[in-house]
């Protein structure tokens, strides 16, 4: 298990970070650092002994946070930003259909699991639906909006 990033490498989190309890001064679930934001590595150490954790100083957030390697890539890697964060909850804004079927009608509301970002499919949300209960989509940016409100 050897570090991919040393001390001083700058780093881009790829996901939002926020307190787990750990970060002193912040309430748990408070965002520490939003995903895309650029920091130095300043320090690298082990958890559990199987995961390479990375302290890494953001300065325009004026932060030291731990960070997983699969949270981060290089300055220098492709970033893609993304519309919608893991938790959010969204609308499709066209019907979904599976088979010939529509099963995601016009309006429904979603919330994000995940997402993956890739050159050519750009940004693609795995999404679960309230109207197809235990079977998340993988679902493109273009066909998702944001949900403005819980009410009637």
């Amino acid at each position: 298990m050897l570090p991919r990033w040393d001390y001083g490498d700058a780093v881009r989190v790829t996901r939002n970070v926020r307190n787990d309890g750990t970060f002193p001064g912040a309430r748990t679930g408070d965002l520490l650092v939003r995903r895309g934001r650029v920091g130095h590595v300043r320090d690298v150490g082990t958890f559990l002994q199987d995961q390479i954790i990375y302290s890494v100083h953001f300065l325009d957030e004026g932060r030291v946070v731990g960070c997983r390697e699969e949270e981060l890539i290089g300055v220098d890697e492709p970033w893609i930003d993304s519309r919608f964060e893991v938790r959010q909850k969204v609308r499709a804004t066209r019907s979904l259909v599976i088979r010939g079927e529509i099963r995601v009608p016009l309006g429904s509301r979603g919330e994000i699991l995940d997402l993956e970002r890739s050159a050519a499919q750009g940004v693609v949300y795995h999404t679960h639906f309230d109207c197809l209960p235990g079977n998340p989509l993988l679902v493109p940016e273009a066909a998702l909006g944001l949900w403005e409100s819980d009410d009637g």
